[in-house]
């Protein structure tokens, strides 16, 4: 197990789950281990705690889900562009730490690692999802509310995503990491129905705020090996992050991923522009008082968020998407969070529609 934990609550409903079972089985002995009748204390802010949001992500709660698996991305709005991304659920929070997190905000008040032991109830959603909707394709990610494997050697829970999702034609399963736990992926047969996704940042970027993640260069060898093992990949530069420098540094990162993946077998890019609510600028700035990271040009825009000044952002989207422009692929590529004129300015026409993109996305 790559992170450490304080302490592991199961609900006492999930006692038998083949995911407690699985998980206690593979925990280190050291590990206390606590059986609840209802475990939605244990979820809450450690009392006492000078950091109760780390301290959170340090204890593991393996409960039941009450509430819909999937649901449509919460950073979807009629004021994006969107991707017509949909999200499953099947976890709350990270055990990395990344300083500039929206989680920090969005689980504030319910920081613990959750992981859902019913996880398998959500097929049926999906299973009517694309019965309701048949000849329509769709992308379901698991990398929303929490990174897609940070704990997959604990949870395996991506063998029986795997295996589900390799026997539909219309549905395909993003995981999303920062992690290059990717064990379990390579003893399963995806069947071209699994793709996976990596945030990419320079070296700059991952040493001051990306912590307890794989540096860029694991991530790359990752997608490289999962690549060879019958997946899609695909990456995401979110946030992009205006330093002094940043130009310079994201160019050698796009070099460094494709002399290891062809373009030709990337899925698609995305990107997205740092971007943070007053209240999540100030936990993400109290946690990590020394990241300069956190500390550039930023303007409060009409959305509510300090978003990187304009002329700066635009100009990172820009020199990103002329150097794969240059590689001779046609490879996907949206912007996260963004509304339809930053598009139009960065790709030169408008965006289609969600579901058009969506569609596109999930088929390759």
């Amino acid at each position: 197990m790559k992170f450490d934990l304080d302490a592991v609550h199961v609900e006492g409903e999930c006692a038998d789950s083949a995911l407690a079972t699985r998980v206690l089985r593979a925990l280190p002995r050291d590990v206390p281990v606590t059986h609840l009748p209802d475990a939605r204390g244990a979820t809450k802010p450690v009392s006492g705690a000078r950091d109760p949001f780390g301290a959170g992500k340090r204890r593991l709660v393996i409960a039941r889900r009450k509430t819909p698996f999937l649901i449509p991305c919460p950073a979807g709005s009629s004021k994006f562009a969107c991707c017509g991304y949909l999200v499953l659920t099947l976890a709350s929070n990270c055990p990395m730490d990344c300083s500039y997190c929206f989680l920090q905000e969005y689980l504030a008040d319910n920081p613990s690692f959750q992981v859902y032991a019913n996880y398998t109830d959500s097929f049926d959603e999906l299973d009517r999802l694309a019965d309701n909707a048949r000849g329509r394709s769709f992308r379901v990610g698991t990398g929303e509310l929490a990174d897609s494997l940070a704990f997959d050697s604990l949870t395996a829970i991506s063998r029986d995503l795997i295996n589900f999702f390799a026997a539909r034609e219309n549905l395909t399963l993003e995981l999303k990491t920062k992690t290059d736990e990717i064990g379990n992926l390579l003893a399963m047969d995806p069947r071209g129905r699994v793709l996976v996704s990596w945030t990419l940042s320079p070296d700059a970027v991952y040493r001051s705020s990306e912590h307890l993640t794989a540096s860029p260069a694991a991530r790359i060898a990752a997608a490289r090996a999962v690549l060879d093992a019958g997946y899609r990949v695909a990456f995401h530069f979110d946030p992009l992050i205006a330093y002094p420098d940043a130009e310079r540094d994201y160019l050698l990162l796009i070099d460094d991923l494709l002399d290891n993946v062809p373009p030709k077998q990337i899925s698609f890019i995305s990107m997205g522009g740092l971007r943070m609510t007053p209240r999540l600028r100030g936990a993400a700035r109290s946690r990590f008082p020394g990241d300069p990271m956190l500390c550039g040009e930023d303007v409060l825009a009409s959305d509510g968020r300090f978003r990187t000044f304009t002329p700066l952002r635009l100009s990172l989207y820009r020199t990103l998407a002329e150097r794969f422009r240059k590689v001779g692929a046609e490879i996907p590529a949206y912007l996260c969070m963004e509304p339809a004129s930053v598009h139009e300015h960065v790709f030169g026409a408008p965006p289609s529609r969600p579901a058009t993109i969506g569609e596109r996305l999930a088929r390759g």
